[in-house]
């Protein structure tokens, strides 16, 4: 099989992000939710490390919220409907990972796109700061996608196949993710598209995932991104 496109996860695969997450999370409890800030401030928000934690236990964000952060149902959805906004407005840096940069230079022949539940121009902000906007050719972002169709619903994948491809039969993708929904994504992806497409699971644990523990497992797991060039070698003759 002969790959013909990468699609990406962005928070935990591409970036960094969860100094920005944190710090728009608490400013969206303040609005939302002010009984959980200060003292009540949720164990989970207090490090990086604790986050890491309970973002890839947590099923989606939507669990995230309600069963780590201990939100009520309406307390959610309306964060939910705030994040793409303070997405856009806090000035947190957040930073490619490690060999991210030379690992899509080095796959440069193949398009590249982005699915993902951050905001789609937040993304693009970032990609051209890091310099490698150009090798993108399709970004899907939460605000792109309804709040039912976000992942893993294949409905954001079915959009960036749109953007890259007149017609997704015959293809072979890859998508790579931090978090067992993106493998359910990835694979409701290849049922959406049916049999004559392939979507290839890769799991990434650079950013803390434990992919051996997921009751769906990937078709790869890499520890670094740049394992990513070697694992796509056989794909690109």
């Amino acid at each position: 099989m002969k790959l013909d496109a990468i699609l990406w996860d962005y928070d935990g695969t591409l970036v960094n992000s969860v100094p920005k997450n944190i710090d728009i999370t608490k400013h969206i409890l303040s609005i939302v939710a002010p009984h959980l800030t200060g003292d009540n401030l949720p164990e989970c928000l207090q490090s990086e490390a604790a986050y890491h934690q309970v973002n890839h236990a947590a099923k989606n964000w939507q669990d995230l919220y309600v069963r780590y952060y201990g939100m009520t149902e309406s307390e959610m959805l309306i964060a939910g409907s705030l994040w793409a906004e303070h997405q856009l407005t806090n000035t947190t840096p957040v930073q490619l990972f490690t060999g991210i940069d030379c690992t899509i230079r080095d796959l440069s022949s193949i398009p590249h796109g982005i699915c993902s539940q951050n905001a789609s121009q937040n993304i693009l902000n970032v990609l051209t700061d890091a310099h490698v906007e150009p090798y993108f050719k399709a970004i899907i972002g939460y605000d792109d996608v309804a709040s039912s169709g976000q992942k893993p619903s294949p409905e954001s994948g079915l959009l960036c196949f749109n953007q890259l491809f007149d017609s997704p039969e015959n293809k072979t993708i890859m998508y790579i993710g931090d978090h067992e929904a993106d493998v359910l994504f990835a694979k409701n992806m290849n049922a959406a598209l049916g049999d004559n497409t392939t979507v290839i699971s890769v799991a990434v644990t650079y950013s803390g995932a434990l992919p051996k523990h997921w009751a769906t497992q990937p078709d790869f797991i890499i520890h670094t991104p740049t394992e990513l060039t070697t694992l796509c070698v056989p794909y690109l003759s």
